[in-house]
């Protein structure tokens, strides 16, 4: 992570170091999801789709809050929530693509949100898969629970945002 002191783990301890960078970096993922989110009420975003949203920021700004206090249980250099600016990990949005999800009103947002926030959160999954491939990674209870946690919960939001792009007029 940009800007962070170096990661130092004491002998003995259950984390690892791939943790600890799992940790960092979801924190600055889940923040740009909130920050996508945020976006859904005054784009004119549908019921289902602000709703959808809703679920995502509580649910990630939530596990935000987790995250930070396991870093600092853990004497870890604790990111922001302003870390995922300039980041780039998988299925993070692009400048250009967050500015097009900001312009877009109505059914356009929906389907634009819906279809960038599948790719973000298949980029969530794929670090807790890089993370679960790490030797001895995830060994620490809380953070095995998270991590099955964001891959569980995201892959049913994945099937359920597929059934909403489905949902959509054709010509969007």
């Amino acid at each position: 992570m940009p800007g962070a002191p170096p990661i130092s783990i004491p002998d003995g301890s259950l984390i690892t170091e791939a943790d600890v960078r799992f940790m960092q970096g979801m924190i600055a993922h889940h923040a740009q999801a909130v920050h996508m989110t945020r976006m859904a009420e005054g784009a004119g975003a549908s019921e289902r789709v602000l709703k959808l949203a809703q679920k995502i920021d509580l649910s990630q700004a939530g596990e935000i809050s987790l995250m930070q206090g396991w870093l600092r249980e853990y004497r870890q250099f604790v990111p922001d929530t302003s870390s995922w600016r300039g980041m780039s990990m998988p299925g993070m949005l692009t400048t250009s693509e967050l500015d097009a999800l900001e312009r877009a009103r109505g059914t356009e947002f929906d389907k634009l949100f819906l279809t960038l926030m599948i790719r973000h959160h298949e980029g969530a999954i794929s670090m807790v898969a890089d993370l679960m491939s790490s030797p001895r990674a995830a060994q620490e209870v809380d953070i095995s629970v998270l991590a099955n946690e964001v891959e569980t919960s995201q892959l049913a939001e994945i099937e359920l945002m597929w059934q909403m792009l489905d949902a959509l007029p054709a010509r969007y």
